[in-house]
């Protein structure tokens, strides 16, 4: 077991010189092998006494910890980022840190289930609005949360008819269950955050109460390694394989008779070609006459054209350069290859600030050096949205292994054939486009029904609101109804939607709208630590403009010591670790 004080330093991480080392394929023996071993543990597992269950995760803790720094060394070295810089701690704050959270909070959850039959919710968390819907509150769930994310609270809207005196009963419905068969789940990994993975993994597990094949992506099977020595309670007891490969191995999981479910972080595309078939008349065939070519039970998360709604008013000089910021960071983080980057822009017809916003967004833009562009067919993708467009601004230069952030300008609402309303670029390019009036509240409105209806996605949202609006009965009216309206599972206010992913106790996951069918952005939630049901939406809120600014700032000078001070706190919570945090945080 190693001790949070034997962890490396953050500049004692440093990628070694030689290249990345990617596992071979496994072996078709080895996929079959790799089944029956969990097969034969499916049971037990489904069976464990949640104690004997946290205890596994509690024994996993300090090993997620110990690995951490592999992970964000091979993290910076496979996508070019010095490891000695700040930008390293990109791999803490996305890779390490929820993965080491997710694992305590479950541990947390467990002991609960144990001790009370269900995982402990905040203080008065459970709420039923005016308008009879029930939310419950998830973070902050301690003072020293409250102390390290000052201002901030994150909520979970609840579908409707849901009372408040059925959340509780509702709680880890797994373990309710009496004799539980379990089941091997397959998870499809993505390859881009180092976290999503082992993050889809545990859900599955402690949540669901599957075992679990992971096949890792070939963009980050460096990871795999890393992976089974953290979770090797988990390997070592026949609940976890770890192999990999690329689409035929996926293909021939996916079809395998002894797997009883799957779950994919990835593309659209990936998640039809499974479903429903090779794209072409037979595809469209089977999706019309609703007959899925897998007759398994599929969950998924797939992307996102995801809208910033900028909400007029008059804004101060500072919360505009603090918003510009803001935005920039959700567009060039690992260099825009997240499924919540930012990429529409939706700001108000005729508001008088529009270009003075624009204007210090291209500056942040300017600031932010370019990235190494590693995830595939980023180049292709670019070319193809970008080519022969009027309106495009180009921030920094374009080489062979790196693209410019890039900004389109004015595009038309009204074009149903416009590709970025319905096409994620995945790589670095942010869109603009200007709906309803200059009347708050209309805009909302107008907004709202421009992001259900035009762009494509269902997974996350974001609005910028002054607090002088929120406090208007009329626009703060208007805005409740957006946030409730938007079909997103997760609608953020003023800050980035990756917060609640990072925070791991909210759900993270497309809007439940979603069909089969029409998958957008996938079906389903993970993380979810509560273990809540009959959930709609995640809900964040924060400040205009944060003090200290925000860790994963693209020009936060401690971003990576404040990742590595936060992934110590996650492992061992307490107040000891909030003065170095401070610290750290002021001088960012």
């Amino acid at each position: 077991m190693t001790a949070a004080s034997d962890l490396p330093t953050a500049s004692a991480v440093s990628a070694p010189p030689a290249p990345v080392a990617y596992p071979a394929e496994s072996t078709a023996a080895d996929l079959d092998r790799a089944i029956a071993e969990l097969r034969d543990h499916a049971r037990a597992f489904a069976r464990m006494p949640a104690r004997e269950k946290a205890a596994l995760l509690r024994e996993i803790v300090p090993r997620t910890l110990a690995a951490a720094p592999r992970m964000v060394a091979e993290g910076c070295r496979a996508k070019g980022i010095d490891p000695s810089s700040p930008l390293a701690g990109e791999e803490w704050l996305a890779g390490a840190c929820p993965f080491i959270l997710n694992v305590r909070l479950l541990a947390e959850a467990l002991e609960d289930i144990a001790a009370r039959g269900a995982p402990r919710l905040p203080f008065r968390a459970v709420r039923r609005r005016d308008d009879g819907r029930v939310t419950v509150r998830v973070f902050p769930a301690s003072s020293p949360d409250r102390a390290l994310l000052s201002g901030f609270t994150c909520e979970v809207l609840l579908q409707e008819g849901v009372r408040t005196d059925e959340v509780r009963p509702a709680q880890a419905s797994f373990y309710r269950s009496a004799d539980p068969e379990g089941g091997v789940s397959l998870i499809l990994g993505a390859g881009n955050v180092a976290s999503i993975p082992p993050m889809d993994a545990l859900y599955k597990l402690f949540v669901e109460g599957k075992v679990v094949l992971l096949k890792m992506s070939p963009v980050n099977a460096y990871l795999g390694p890393i992976l089974e020595d953290a979770l090797a309670p988990l390997v070592t007891r026949g609940f976890l394989r770890i192999v990999h490969g690329g689409a035929s191995v996926g293909s021939y999981l996916a079809g395998h008779p002894d797997v009883a479910d799957i779950h994919i972080t990835g593309s659209q595309h990936t998640h039809d070609t499974i479903v429903w078939g090779p794209p072409g008349p037979e595809q469209d065939r089977r999706r019309a006459a609703n007959e899925p070519l897998l007759n398994k039970p599929i969950t998924s998360e797939l992307g996102n054209v995801s809208p910033v709604i900028v909400t007029p008013f008059l804004y101060a000089d500072d919360e505009l350069w603090f918003q510009a910021r803001n935005i920039a960071t959700q567009v060039v983080n690992n260099a825009s290859f997240n499924c919540n980057a930012a990429k529409m822009l939706v700001l108000p017809h005729g508001w008088r600030q529009r270009g003075v916003f624009l204007e210090k967004l291209r500056r942040a833009l300017r600031e932010a050096r370019t990235r190494k562009a590693y995830y595939p067919g980023a180049f292709d993708r670019y070319s193809a949205l970008t080519t022969g467009r009027a309106g495009v601004s180009r921030f920094g230069e374009a080489s062979t292994d790196e693209l410019p952030w890039t900004l389109v300008e004015d595009l038309d609402p009204k074009n149903p054939r416009e590709p970025l309303f319905y096409e994620e670029p995945f790589c670095g390019i942010l869109s603009e486009v200007s709906v309803g009036s200059d009347d708050p509240a209309e805009f909302l409105d107008a907004a709202t029904r421009f992001c259900n209806d035009t762009l494509w996605g269902t997974l996350s949202a974001s609005i910028v609101v002054h607090p002088v609006l929120e406090e208007d009965p009329t626009v703060g009216a208007a805005l409740e109804a957006a946030i409730t309206r938007l079909r997103y599972g997760a609608v953020s206010v003023n800050h980035w939607p990756a917060f609640v992913y990072a925070l791991v106790s909210p759900p993270w996951g497309g809007h439940p709208s979603s069909t089969l069918a029409n998958v957008q952005s996938g079906l389903g939630f993970v993380h979810n630590t509560p273990m809540l049901e009959r959930i709609e939406k995640a809900i964040l809120r924060g400040p205009l403009v944060a003090s200290p600014r925000p860790p994963v700032f693209y020009d936060h000078r401690n971003m990576a010591k404040l990742g590595e001070k936060l992934a110590r706190y996650y492992a061992s919570p307490g107040w000891s670790h909030v003065p170095s945090i401070a610290g750290a945080a002021l001088f960012g």
